[in-house]
């Protein structure tokens, strides 16, 4: 000072002369120091240059006033003597404000700085949003530059290759950094080394830690290890640290503090440790955000961040609390509009109205009963302090809940409750609000599909199809929401389900195609239903294309979803579906295995009693059995059984799915029957298929393949018991398995060959040459048009051909029959080595 201001010279050298320990280095009185850095400033700074300024004008401040500039005040460890610096600052600009002198501090927020700041005559400054690339660029270089010249393993790295870091490294390090020079330090400072002093990792080189870096995700796993770790012994550090992580949006302190129930200095204590990887602004009111997105990756990633893992289950106390801000907010504004005008309150509550439906969304699979009813009260309570009307945020938030309780629990209560205040809502919407109305009658139709998912009844199904027509019917111009030709191509798909109409199937496809690609939301979307309606057209039609297109969807589609997503289990199920078809179309073992891979995962998340689990247990049992067929394993089938039994237990005796379930569980039956012999195992079958299509009507798509499965059923009990009356029963089941098999599927052939069996099995009993006649045109059209040289079966139905022949030549003596029956011998012994044939 007293070299730029010469005048101060003289009252600086007295000054010292008074008290030579000014010169020295302050120390803490805790330690019996006669000087401190307040004292210095005023003996050596403010003094001197208040009495040159008091002699007269002083050429060196002839322009413009004097500036001293503070840098990195919050590097101080003593802030004790940080705050008395800024007192004692404070107090000399009170007795002197017109004196030619200003000070520049720069600091990252602490409180203890900020507090003491924060006073009329300061001004306030946030320059997180004040830095450019280029600034960042220079600063790292710097940086390189010095440390490449005193670091010998840099040195030797250069010499051998080059630069480093390089241009486009360095560049891509700069972006990476967002404009925060406190990240770019931390970031450099974690290439060096300096961070991890005593860690194994110090034996990796800058050069090696530089790849690190630029990858960022998972890279920097270290630094936001260590730098959390500082925090995390402090109050309520894992809630905060969590919610900055998981909010849909970002708050300032004040609103973190408001939506977690605490106090805001408890959350600038947190936070004030963690500016090296977490900026936070210089006021309350300005939102707190990451240095870089790949720390809400390492926070949300259990096995990355071990102790700071964010756990998806704190999106249920982020839920409760939203709906207390808001229920508090209206306690406190009784006269407050039920649409809250998010302009005119706190950002708690602003964030509340806003993203109250995202953690419920992220968070209902982790929902305890308890935490439903509260969820419940509170919306209860916020319900009866607003006048109800439909476009309230208060119906939009207690539906849902109501909702998920019943996903959650199986709850029909709950889903009925739902499905009464949707009515309300649709009945006081006025008949030109045709968005509401659409979304409402979106959100009634999704519930009576779910109850219709529990009862079984077709009503709930033709309901939902009505109210989506009623708003596609509605006279005048107005835009259909593609989310509304979606939901309703989903209707027509469960309709088709249920009645197997192809209108309804076409409808569907139709709806679907039509609906352009929409954001992820609720396990739906266009491209799930498409991917569905594909599939149920492969099966009625045999394109292949169809079956690649509705599997390469559900890839699609369940690709970008987090692990956690709910709606996630939803689409694999879909995919193992499709990839259980492949299989048993093309015999690729590898596509089974996957499909109970995704079936098994599927499950786990659905325990009883949650609605979905009947359907999962149906789809993991169904594929095991087919595993089954191509290992011939003991304990698959065993498996199989079990899991096919607890999901029809679980399955409405009414609802029409459970056909399929029960369709599974007899075939699963009779593969036992036929391993132990058990005739009980053959009785239940046969009762499983009986029931079966009772469930499911004659139109149908499934209702022949239950047909084949009782005719196969019945051809074993009367193996078993000789009672003529089965074998006749289950040749009319197959042929009328037959005639409603489309042609291209494989059932259709099987029962072809179960129609001859069970008719050569009935000439023996009866000897009436037409059945015999008919079972060997029925062997001779399957060789001819399903069993083409290289299939599995065509050894056998040459072997069976013979049989038969040889028993109409016994009967009828044509020679023409020994000359056909040695053709089919020495086919059948070109191609298995050899062929048994009964006479």
């Amino acid at each position: 000072m007293a070299a730029t201001v010469p005048e101060m010279a003289p009252f600086v050298r007295s000054a010292v002369t008074a008290n030579p320990a000014l010169k020295n280095f302050p120390v803490t009185r805790r330690t019996g120091s006669r000087t401190s850095v307040a004292m210095q400033m005023q003996c050596l700074i403010y003094g001197p240059f208040k009495a040159a300024v008091e002699r007269g004008r002083m050429g060196t401040l002839a322009e413009c006033p004097f500036l001293i500039v503070i840098d990195g005040l919050d590097e101080c460890e003593n802030k004790e003597e940080v705050q008395e610096l800024i007192e004692s600052m404070l107090a000399f600009f009170e007795d002197n404000p017109l004196i030619p002198l200003r000070v520049f501090i720069t600091s990252r927020v602490e409180e203890h700085i900020q507090s003491h700041l924060d006073v009329p005559g300061v001004r306030l400054k946030d320059l997180v949003n004040h830095c450019s690339n280029h600034d960042i660029d220079a600063f790292l270089s710097i940086l390189f530059a010095d440390v490449g010249k005193r670091d010998r393993v840099i040195r030797a790295y250069v010499r051998e290759h080059g630069e480093w870091p390089t241009p486009r490294d360095k560049e891509k390090l700069v972006k990476h950094t967002g404009g925060s020079f406190i990240f770019a330090s931390s970031v450099f400072k974690f290439i060096m080394g300096w961070s991890d002093r005593g860690d194994q990792s110090q034996a990796i080189t800058p050069m090696d830690r530089l790849p690190l870096a630029l990858n960022m995700n998972p890279g920097l796993d270290g630094l936001y290890t260590q730098t959390l770790a500082r925090s995390q012994h402090l109050p309520h550090f894992l809630n905060i640290i969590s919610t900055i992580a998981l909010l849909g949006a970002p708050l300032p302190t004040s609103g973190i503090a408001e939506l977690l129930g605490i106090r805001t200095y408890e959350v600038l204590n947190v936070l004030v440790n963690l500016q090296a990887i977490i900026q936070v602004p210089g006021t309350d009111e300005m939102p707190v955000t990451l240095c870089h997105t790949s720390l809400r990756d390492f926070l949300t990633i259990e096995t990355r961040s071990g102790p700071f893992f964010a756990h998806p289950s704190r999106h249920v106390g982020l839920l409760l609390r939203c709906f207390e801000c808001e229920l508090e907010f209206r306690r406190r504004s009784p006269d407050c509009q039920p649409l809250i005008d998010r302009g005119e309150v706190s950002s708690a509550v602003a964030y509340a109205l806003a993203y109250y439906s995202e953690h419920l969304y992220e968070g209902h699979i982790f929902f305890q009963q308890s935490d439903f009813e509260d969820a419940i009260r509170l919306r209860s309570e916020a319900f009866e302090l607003t006048p109800y009307t439909p476009n309230s945020i208060v119906y939009d938030a207690l539906i849902p809940c109501l909702e998920s309780i019943y996903m959650r629990f199986n709850t029909l209560p709950h889903l009925e409750e739902a499905i009464s205040l949707s009515r309300q809502a649709l009945g006081l919407l006025p008949s030109d609000d045709l968005e509401n109305k659409s979304r409402v009658s979106m959100r009634l139709a999704g519930l009576l599909r779910l109850r219709y998912g529990h009862l079984g009844n077709v009503v709930d199904l033709k309901e939902g199809i009505d109210l989506h027509r009623a708003i596609l019917d509605t006279p005048g111009s107005h835009p259909v929401p593609s989310r509304l030709l979606e939901s309703l191509g989903r209707l027509h798909l469960d309709s088709y389900q249920l009645i197997g109409t192809v209108a309804d199937l076409e409808e569907a496809f139709m709806l679907s195609s039509t609906a352009p690609e929409l954001p992820y939301y609720d396990g739906s979307g266009p491209a799930i239903s498409l991917g569905s309606a594909l599939l149920y057209r492969f099966r009625r039609t045999g394109d292949t294309t169809d079956l690649e297109a509705s599997i390469s969807l559900f890839r699609k589609s369940v690709a970008p979803l987090p692990l956690h997503d709910p709606n996630r289990h939803n689409i694999l199920e879909e995919l193992a579906t499709g990839l259980r078809e492949r299989c048993q179309h093309t015999g690729d073992l590898a596509d089974l295995q996957e499909a109970i891979v995704l079936l098994r995962y599927s499950l786990k998340p659905r325990p009883p009693p949650h609605p979905d689990r009947q359907c999962a247990l149906s789809l993991l049992g169904g594929a095991i059995l087919d595993l089954h067929r191509f290992t011939n394993d003991v304990a698959d089938l065993t498996e199989a059984i079990s899991i096919l039994r607890e999901a029809v237990q679980l399955h409405p005796l009414l609802y029409p799915e459970r056909s399929s379930t029960l369709s599974e569980l007899g075939n699963a039956l009779l593969a036992q029957f036929r391993s132990t012999g058990t005739t009980t195992d053959l009785e239940e079958a046969i009762s499983c298929f009986r029931e079966a299509l009772r469930l499911r009507p004659p139109a149908h798509p499934d209702h022949s393949l239950y047909l084949h499965g009782l005719g196969e059923a019945l051809l074993e009990r009367y193996r078993r018991s000789g009672t003529i009356a089965d074998v006749e029963e289950a040749i009319a089941t197959f042929r009328k398995s037959i005639t409603l098999y489309p042609p291209h599927r494989r059932e259709r052939t099987t029962g072809r060959a179960g129609l001859s069996t069970s008719l050569h099995l009935l000439y023996e009993r009866t000897r009436d040459l037409p059945h015999l006649q008919e079972a060997i045109t029925l062997c001779e059209e399957l060789l001819d048009s399903h069993y083409p040289e290289g299939h599995q079966d065509r050894v056998g139905c040459l072997g069976e051909l013979a049989t038969l022949l040889q028993i109409r030549f016994n009967v009828m003596g044509r020679d023409e029959d020994l000359g056909y029956i040695a053709k089919l011998k020495d086919e059948a012994t070109r191609l298995s080595g050899s062929v048994s044939v009964s006479s």
